[in-house]
């Protein structure tokens, strides 16, 4: 008999929902992915990416498209305060940042002291002026 294709991307969370991607559907979404970041946020190869995310599937898709792409990804955990935030900003040099609708606001309490930063991209169903959505993008 034929074997069943081994997934490339298997998440599930504590409630039990499961995300899967085949090879082909990871390969297809992270080039989707680093296609947001190089033209919809406007990161060119070299430029850096905040990521501070929990654990969900568009961290582990934002990582495999910066490599795509030629971007760092500097990841950072959901527990960062806005200090911590400031600082990773700063000391990165980032263009863009990447966080969730619950994350944004002290985010949003930084910007004023990070002076790179270009684009700001949100990981969810929510919407926040002034930052790009990538589910909508993607």
């Amino acid at each position: 008999g034929k074997k069943a294709a081994n997934p490339a991307f298997w998440w599930v969370n504590d409630k039990g929902e499961e995300v899967k991607w085949s090879f082909e559907e990871l390969g297809s979404l992270s080039r989707k992915a680093a296609n947001v970041l190089s033209e919809a946020c406007g990161l060119r190869r070299g430029d850096r990416v905040v990521a501070i995310l929990p654990r969900v599937p568009e961290w582990w898709l934002l990582n495999v498209a910066c490599m795509r792409a030629g971007i760092v990804f500097f990841p950072g955990t959901s527990q960062l305060t806005a200090k911590d935030i400031l600082y990773r900003l700063q000391a990165s040099k980032a263009k863009c940042i990447v966080t969730n609708d619950t994350l944004a606001p002290a985010v949003e309490s930084v910007l004023p002291g990070s002076q790179f930063l270009k684009s700001k991209l949100l990981v969810g169903q929510g919407r926040r002026d002034g930052w790009l959505n990538l589910k909508e993008l993607l």
